[in-house]
């Protein structure tokens, strides 16, 4: 809720429960939980333990104890924080390897850090585009690439959820300066995967940029892990501008751009939420090296996710549960109203399971959701007791 109510608070704690209060009857106010414990799955609330399946640490990486060493070493002989943004003092030999490593595996030209995913996008759209050029989006983009095209001040179009021909008809509206055509790899709250193959064919004729946030992709799928857009067979020449997280498969913290040399370069002089962010800790660059290594040797773990996600597929087609068309590790349950999700998250987690309810503005209205995660780290058994549960809470709310 924004503006005013009936016109402007004279007190603002006044105001701000007026918002809050109204948050709370739409059933859309949200809290953050205290959680502990170090394993990718078995965690604790409160002192009750849960098994987690809202966590974006694919791989099961994140307390992985090569990745804790090298955050640990490169603490101890680097200290804690990077001390400044990379164009001052912030930049080490760590952010300069790590850069290298991931451009090596990603099979482009050069990588450049950023502090999070967020800022990596807003460094994309604010630097390449402006006044007198265009923007498309996907609908269903991450919140982040939507401010970031609010933000650099380029007309802002947007078509149909995966729809090519509503992309093509807003391509057809070019005229002068440039077009940049964004999409996520693979969805965030629906888990499926962007029309890539079709998104760069209508790019290549059109003239305009294709820059994919792959957060969701890289680490899980495609060959080697090097996410959607690998997995779809395009290149840099097809997809020239490739951001992704070093936060969710990777288990770590921190974002990256991928492209050419000179794309790169580019950034590193005009994309104002890099330039102006203090750099990420070299130990966390670290950390990440070791989860890259991870990532490209340890095939079993993305063999073992596939297989996970095929059993709770089935497991859930089995018990009359309908899921949302994903073979991702995100596979969503859509329940409708806020109230009716809230209700089915708190009995799961009374049961001992984390879902996350996820609500509007996230998605949109009527859409409301169980975003249920799988993992590496999961066991086909906690699978089913979770579908178990689901079956048997759903017949309450």
């Amino acid at each position: 809720m924004t503006g005013s109510q009936d016109g402007p608070a004279n007190d603002l704690d006044q105001w701000l429960a007026g918002c809050g209060s109204h948050r709370q009857t739409q059933y859309l106010e949200r809290e953050r939980r205290v959680l502990s414990g170090n394993h990718a799955v078995e965690i604790q609330a409160g002192g009750q333990p849960l098994l987690n399946f809202s966590s974006n640490d694919y791989l099961g990486l994140a307390s992985h104890p090569e990745l804790v060493a090298a955050l640990n070493n490169t603490a101890r002989s680097n200290g804690v924080g990077s001390g400044a943004s990379a164009l001052v003092t912030g930049y080490r030999e760590e952010h300069r390897l790590l850069e290298q490593e991931l451009a090596e595996f990603l099979q482009r030209e050069k990588v450049l850090l950023c502090s999070s995913g967020y800022l990596a996008n807003l460094a994309v759209a604010t630097s390449l585009v402006g006044k007198g050029d265009v923007i498309i989006q996907d609908r269903l983009c991450h919140a982040s690439l939507i401010d970031a095209a609010r933000l650099s001040e380029a007309r802002f179009l947007r078509y149909a959820h995966a729809d090519m021909a509503a992309l093509q008809r807003q391509l057809e509206l070019k005229k002068a300066g440039n077009t940049l055509v964004v999409s996520d790899g693979v969805f965030s709250m629906d888990g499926d995967t962007a029309p890539l193959t079709e998104m760069a064919t209508l790019c290549e004729g059109y003239q305009a940029w294709l820059a994919v946030d792959d957060a969701h992709g890289i680490g899980v799928c495609g060959p080697g892990g090097r996410g959607s857009v690998a997995a779809a067979g395009l290149g840099s020449s097809q997809v020239p501008i490739l951001t992704g997280t070093l936060g969710k498969a990777l288990g770590c913290f921190g974002a990256f751009v991928a492209g050419s040399e000179a794309l790169i370069n580019h950034l590193v002089n005009e994309a104002r939420s890099y330039i102006y962010t203090t750099a990420m800790p070299p130990a966390l660059a670290a950390a990440a090296r070791a989860a890259l290594r991870r990532v490209i040797e340890d095939d079993w773990r993305r063999e073992q996710l596939q297989g996970l996600i095929k059993h709770f597929r089935q497991g859930a087609s089995r018990r009359g549960l309908i899921l949302m068309a994903s073979d991702s590790p995100i596979q969503p349950m859509v329940i409708g109203d806020s109230q009716t999700t809230l209700e089915l998250a708190s009995r799961l987690q009374r049961q001992g399971f984390l879902v996350v309810a996820i609500r509007p503005p996230t998605v949109r209205k009527g859409t409301a959701r169980l975003r249920i995660t799988l993992t590496a780290a999961h066991q086909p058994a906690q699978l089913d007791a979770l579908l178990d549960a689901i079956a048997t809470a759903s017949s309450y709310v």
